[in-house]
């Protein structure tokens, strides 16, 4: 197959393009290496995984930005087979100072891709990265249970793809990625196309360069053992599920291989794979032996207290489950940050 994987050099796109390359695909990476600039960040970060993909003979590497007609010509042609929507602005503060940056990423960025692909190849599969925020403030809404080291739903183990998304506020953020969310399933329903909505829980895994706004497990593994000082907002018992990169790409590739035709899932670790703040500060300080620097603030607003997403939908209709457990998957995180614990060093 041929595989076009855009925003290639982030940490899901990197995954995908390594997992295709090894099975011997024809893959190409399109990015625009911004995450830093995204971010405020000072230095290179998915920069690294560019480089990373370089070894792969089966991997060609394209400069570009999905806003941009001409850069998508350069990718999209009538032979590609699967197209892996992972590029987009996936910061909700981000979207917050500067609404129009986020619009013409998540919203115009991801109509571009599908209109262009409808035009060159309309029989691709694609694959959208959409979030659990296009649920919005519904999620916060519901009644929880307030334990030693965490919230839990009252009423339900976790939120299914029926969950209700209207009249609540979403971030920029949220109702950016909703455009694209409902773009691909109307470009399905309307023109044909093959198309899948991931609507993606925590996710996290090796070669993540974790910020404050976005990549919080990787953020906080890397502050601990940069012993740098973290800020939790609220009391940090709030929950989230999470689920390893690996197991995220499997999800994909079945439904690409699969006789479907469009679906949406909620896609994460589901109940079995949750943590709070707390319970993953106090996983990270046993694992290093190192007490994190911790400051405490208020709320922000749009902070969801529990997402728990419910993965039963994937795991009846693609046959898929998780296979890395927390515990495991953060192991292999924390060695891959230790033994490249150069690039997260401050100039």
């Amino acid at each position: 197959m041929k595989i076009l994987i855009t925003g290639g050099a982030g940490m899901v796109g990197s995954h995908a393009a390594e997992f295709y390359a090894l099975r011997g695909d024809e893959v190409i990476v399109f990015d625009n290496l911004m995450r830093s600039k995204l971010f405020g960040y000072d230095k290179k970060s998915v920069e690294f995984n560019w480089n990373y993909l370089a070894k792969f003979k089966n991997i060609k590497r394209v400069l570009g930005d999905i806003r941009n007609i001409e850069d998508l010509k350069k990718v999209i042609s009538k032979d590609i087979d699967v197209v892996i929507h992972t590029a987009g602005q996936p910061g909700v503060g981000f979207s917050i100072g500067d609404p129009t940056e986020d619009y013409t990423i998540n919203a115009f960025g991801t109509f571009n891709v599908l209109e262009y692909m409808r035009k060159i190849c309309p029989r691709s599969c694609f694959i959208y990265c959409s979030t659990n925020k296009v649920y919005g403030e519904n999620v916060s809404n519901l009644a929880l249970i307030e334990k030693d080291t965490r919230y839990s739903f009252r009423d339900m183990s976790a939120i299914n793809e029926n969950f209700e998304i209207d009249l609540t506020p979403h971030t920029p953020y949220g109702v950016s990625k909703y455009v694209g969310d409902i773009y691909t399933q109307e470009y399905s329903h309307t023109y044909g196309i093959k198309a899948a909505v991931f609507r993606m829980s925590c996710t996290y895994g090796t070669r993540q360069f974790g910020f404050e706004d976005q990549g919080w497990l990787a953020h906080f593994i890397i502050s601990n053992i940069m012993n740098r000082q973290i800020i939790i907002y609220g009391d940090g018992k709030q929950v989230r599920d999470v689920l390893y990169v690996e197991d995220l790409i499997g999800a994909f590739d079945l439904f690409v291989k699969s006789d479907l035709n469009r679906e949406v899932f909620n896609i994460g670790g589901g109940p079995q794979n949750t943590l709070s703040l707390l319970e993953f500060i106090k996983m990270v300080e046993t694992k290093t032996s190192k007490k994190f620097k911790i400051n405490f603030d208020k709320w922000r607003p749009s902070d969801q207290k529990v997402y728990i997403s419910d993965i039963s939908k994937a795991k009846k209709i693609l046959k898929w489950f998780p296979e890395i457990n927390v515990g495991c998957g953060v192991d292999k995180v924390l060695d891959w940050d230790k033994n490249n614990a150069k690039f997260f060093k401050s100039k």
